[in-house]
């Protein structure tokens, strides 16, 4: 059979509940022609496939997964993120709901069986009580056992199922036939409350990992978030018109407002500003941008217009690849993972195997009593395995630990390196001054010979520029008043000019100064060596004979 080409796609999953059912789709999707490799992420509820576009497709993927029990999202549009985010929403919103009722019902069931059970039609009103949690807010459960069995397979649900039915059944046959037992000399039991807290307590842990898993999406739902919904397309004629990004095609020439985002990575073509691509680089100063070179998609433009050539468009942007780094490392798996795989694929079997032999034993080795002791050791064995906090907390460890990362500027490549960072005892840094607060301040400020006077005319001048270290110039003199600047001039890549009252004055870089033969005085220059030893910005003031001040 030819090749096609390979590719590599995360596809969302419905119906996962367990690490044996994350197991079960693992191994499912494996053993389809044409698919590579397959990993599913239980905390993530998705699929990271590579397969050949030859042999299979995501179509034949989802009609695989749908047989096994459990469903797949095989068609991406730009609607599916929000999609995905109602579905988990609803289903965050009704396992609340679920939970809430499941412990208010579950309360007076203990307090009954553990306090007040010889009081009249005791038994009754937990019957009563118990059987809406068990069958009806406990439902789920025994809806997916019941697909599962007809897959031949087993998961959790099959656990809490067998478990919390055999409790209540059996405790229901106890209250209606007592005589049964007791023409054989035993007192019968009844075991609602165990069946009603068993549900209330799951239910309760379930609703704790949707909301854990919620939360730890929104450091990608903010990357995502990056990406500008709209766009200004510039035709042939110059008429402009805002469409969706999904209609941008390479090629376009695209508007860029002041303050807005950049929608695609492409190059400028006319005009020039100043764009913050911190989130893309880490560095806090605002990069220029003029004619030639590249813009990136999310990052944000600041006071200037400017137009641009698409260039990458789509999933071929630099956002849209670390997104979907990040949504891949999500769901990568650390060495340690994959020990917890290999157990919960044979974790539920295993457990029902157990059960029955403790029953079975029971039966052998006590023929009286055996019955109800075999009976409460299987439900024993069965609700004690139920949680599989083994087969969850990994991937959902992994999937926090490179949610918080990323909400805190920090990409992890996959769950190795992070298993690995635990090890970590010693941290370079590349260079002084990556770490910053992203948004520039003035720290000091030297005058030469401590003389401050001209400090309205270096605000009036900074506060016509459009360089973001002005803005830091402006806020720290904010309570000084501003002068009339005549024949202002933007000097691009060095500074600005000006005069005021007669006065021509610069501000900007060393170079500027030199340029225009300006003389630095001993004292300035030696705290400016200084203060640029402390890795800070440094930006000169001077008038058309010497300088006058520098700040950092």
């Amino acid at each position: 059979m030819s090749k096609g080409k390979y590719v590599k796609r995360t596809f969302p999953l419905a119906g996962l509940h367990c690490a044996g059912c994350a197991a079960r789709v693992e191994k499912i999707l494996n053993a389809q022609t044409g698919v590579v490799a397959a990993s599913v992420n239980l905390a993530a509820s998705t699929a990271a496939v590579e397969y050949d576009t030859m042999q299979t497709s995501p179509e034949k993927l989802r009609q695989a997964v749908q047989e096994g029990g459990y469903d797949m999202l095989a068609d991406s549009d730009d609607d599916t993120p929000d999609e995905l985010e109602r579905m988990n929403r609803e289903r965050y919103r009704d396992l609340k709901r679920r939970a809430f009722w499941a412990v208010v019902l579950a309360i007076p069931v203990v307090v009954i069986g553990m306090f007040f059970m010889d009081m009249p039609y005791g038994g009754a009103i937990m019957a009563l009580l118990s059987a809406p949690v068990v069958f009806w807010l406990g439902r789920g459960f025994f809806v997916n056992a019941w697909q599962q069995l007809r897959h031949r397979s087993a998961t959790m649900d099959t656990l809490v199922a067998l478990s919390t039915g055999i409790a209540y059944l059996f405790s229901l046959f106890n209250l209606v036939f007592p005589e049964f037992w007791l023409s054989r000399g035993v007192e019968p039991h009844v075991y609602f409350e165990a069946a009603a807290v068993i549900i209330a307590f799951i239910l309760l842990g379930r609703t704790l990992e949707e909301k854990a898993k919620g939360d730890t999406t929104s450091s990608l739902k903010k990357l995502i978030g990056l990406q500008p919904k709209n766009a200004i397309v510039v035709a042939a004629d110059g008429t402009q018109t805002e469409i969706p990004i999904s209609r941008i095609r390479v090629g376009d020439l695209l508007a860029v407002r002041p303050g807005e985002k950049i929608a695609v990575d492409g190059a400028v073509c006319e005009g020039d500003s100043y764009v913050d691509e911190s989130m893309l680089s880490g560095e806090p100063l605002p990069v220029h941008k003029e004619p030639g070179t590249k813009v990136f998609a999310g990052t944000i433009n600041q006071k200037g217009s400017f137009r641009f050539r698409a260039e990458k468009v789509g999933a071929a942007t630099m956002l849209a690849q670390i997104i979907r780094m990040v949504q891949e490392a999500q769901g990568s798996k650390a060495p340690v993972q994959k020990l917890a795989d290999k157990i919960a694929g044979i974790f539920v079997p295993a457990i029902i195997g157990i059960a029955l032999l403790s029953f079975v034993l029971w039966l052998v080795f006590d023929p009286s009593g055996g019955l109800t002791h075999g009976i409460l050791a299987a439900v024993t064995v069965l609700v004690i395995a139920c949680p599989c906090a083994l087969g969850l907390a990994t991937p959902t460890a992994v999937m926090v630990g490179i949610g918080k990362g990323t909400e805190k500027g920090i990409l992890i490549r996959d769950a190795v390196s992070l298993e690995t960072a635990g090890k970590i005892d010693t941290v370079v840094l590349d260079k002084t001054g990556t770490l910053t607060e992203g948004k520039p301040v003035v720290t000091d400020i030297v005058w030469a010979n401590g003389d401050d006077r001209a400090e309205a005319v270096f605000l009036s001048l900074e506060k016509f520029s459009e360089h973001p270290l002005a803005d830091a110039v402006v806020h720290y003199f904010a309570d000084v008043p501003t002068l009339n600047v005549e024949r202002f001039g933007s000097l691009t890549g060095k500074g600005v000019e000006g005069t005021v009252d007669g006065v021509h004055y610069f501000a900007g870089s060393r170079r500027l100064l030199d340029e225009q033969g300006i003389v630095v005085g001993k004292e300035l220059n030696i705290e400016a060596q200084r203060l640029s030893a402390e890795a800070k910005s440094i930006v000169w003031f001077a008038d058309s004979e010497q300088a006058l001040a520098v700040a950092a």
